[in-house]
């Protein structure tokens, strides 16, 4: 199975961190959060990954180049502009092939890689859930014996981590459009699973919860 990190962000919500570094190559704990990706799918048995890339992607490609030293063969998908989540996977699809993949947004962090089994039958999707943080408390979706719905009493977040069928996409146009609407359609005709992760999980959008897993990661050595 191959995965594909989204790191083609302008990473906004980050700045001043961001004005001159891409969000993928912030450091914390010593190594880029884009490394720590890495390192983690290497050791879930991965070895190509695609990544896109976009605002400052010169930076990004650079100190990444093929992957070897990571032990991973690196593809690299460039946007002139960001194309959202959507569209810079539909760009993407013809370094990721026909079989499904793992989707790890480049701005979370987590220790958790859900096994290729976990997407079966003509299911579209696999999600992996969280407990909602403090600032994200309404949550994203329900999950109900297994599956993803769009709207549930207790709601849980989406945790930026999942497994897609390139058919989730296949009759997307190019360009810029958001990957949640295809989503949400899917789980209207029941064709996405999901799974509640209890484990610690961080959404490192913001210099403040960049820092909160740096103390994180370091009193964990």
């Amino acid at each position: 199975m191959k995965a594909m990190i989204l790191a083609a962000g302008l990473g906004k919500r980050m700045r001043p961190l961001t004005d001159h570094c891409p969000k993928p190559l912030l450091p914390v704990a010593g190594k880029p959060l884009i490394v720590h990706h890495l390192e983690r799918l290497k050791r879930a048995g991965i070895d190509e990954v695609v990544i896109n890339v976009s605002y400052r992607a010169e930076q990004i490609m650079a100190a990444l180049g093929d992957g070897s030293a990571f032990q991973l063969r690196i593809h690299w998908s460039l946007e002139k502009t960001p194309l959202e989540t959507g569209g810079g996977i539909q760009k993407a699809l013809p370094l990721l092939g026909e079989a499904p993949f793992l989707l790890v947004n480049g701005d979370v962090w987590c220790d958790y890689t859900p096994p290729a089994s976990r997407l079966q039958g003509n299911d579209l999707a696999h999600l992996v859930l969280v407990d909602n943080p403090s600032h994200h408390p309404s949550g994203d979706f329900g999950l109900i014996d297994g599956r993803v719905a769009p709207a549930n009493h207790t709601r849980l977040t989406f945790a930026g981590i999942s497994l897609l069928h390139p058919d989730l996409l296949a009759d997307q146009p190019p360009g810029e459009f958001a990957l949640a609407p295809l989503l949400k359609h899917a789980m209207t005709s029941n064709l996405v699973s999901g799974e509640h992760y209890s484990g610690h999980w961080v959404d490192v959008g913001t210099p403040e919860r960049l820092n909160d897993l740096e103390h994180y990661l370091l009193a964990a050595q």
